[in-house]
């Protein structure tokens, strides 16, 4: 039996959400986070409605920024179709956060012992399947001659082990400046924003499968952006957060120097 066909049953949706995918534009926007489904087959992994509605199952707020600027840079968009709880698609597959047991302190019920062959199905079933499209759409980049900027969109809890986090947006970067550097500038230009650097997670520890596995390794320019889930909870507040980052990248994007494969 097929093993996506053994986990997703005909009324599941597909692992993985497309949008915008004739943009114009040489950037791809991912969202490995974007939705707190589970597989009909795997009932909500034991766990109630609303604990998926919280932050262990999704980056609240993502999934919407990422369509909306997908749209406004005319840029093709690609978001994981389940939730991180299920398997995280931006985690190695032998990182024990990757299907986590317990996550923020919640039990994961559906996550406990489960067997190789239980872990293989969803990596088949969700994991793979992202990334191959990932991957497609960058392999269909490089066809047309075109090194793209890959944007990595994110949400963050406003408060975690009781510190209060100041952030309204972070910026997450490792050794290639190109994107995150002027990114960063034009945010600190925003008036009343308070814009983390690493903040209030690193790229550096190390980055997030993604970005490390997609981008890094073809040299092309990226950076991770961490929006604070308070100020994207709302459609109106997506839509506010959309047309900042489309304001503050476009300008950087214009930049025909930018799209080169360089390894840092």
């Amino acid at each position: 039996m097929d093993v996506i066909a053994e986990l997703l049953t005909a009324s599941d949706p597909p692992p993985v959400e497309h949008v915008n995918p004739l943009g114009k534009a040489p950037v791809l926007v991912t969202c490995d986070h974007a939705s707190r489904r589970v597989p009909k087959s795997l009932r909500n992994l034991g766990l109630g409605a609303e604990s998926l509605k919280l932050h262990i199952g999704w980056d609240i707020g993502a999934a919407d920024v990422s369509r909306g600027l997908a749209r406004r840079l005319d840029a093709p968009a690609i978001l994981a179709g389940y939730s991180r709880l299920v398997i995280d698609c931006n985690r190695d597959l032998d990182d024990p956060t990757s299907i986590p047991a317990v996550s923020d302190g919640t039990p994961v019920p559906g996550n406990q012992d489960l067997s190789p062959a239980a872990k293989g199905r969803r990596v088949e079933a969700l994991f793979r399947p992202y990334h191959l499209e990932v991957e497609a759409a960058l392999d269909g980049f490089a066809a047309r001659g075109i090194h793209p900027a890959v944007l990595s969109i994110h949400s963050f809890t406003p408060v975690m082990n009781d510190f209060k986090r100041p952030w309204h947006i972070g910026i997450l970067w490792d050794k290639d400046p190109r994107m995150p550097v002027p990114v960063l500038a034009a945010l600190r230009r925003e008036p009343g924003l308070v814009v983390g650097d690493n903040e209030p997670y690193s790229a550096r520890e190390p980055a997030g499968y993604t970005v490390r596995h997609h981008a890094v390794t073809r040299g092309l320019p990226h950076v991770a952006v961490e929006i604070r889930q308070d100020l994207i909870a709302t459609r109106g507040g997506t839509a506010e957060w959309a047309d900042r980052l489309a304001r503050v990248l476009t300008p950087i994007l214009e930049d025909p120097g930018l799209y080169q494969s360089k390894q840092y």
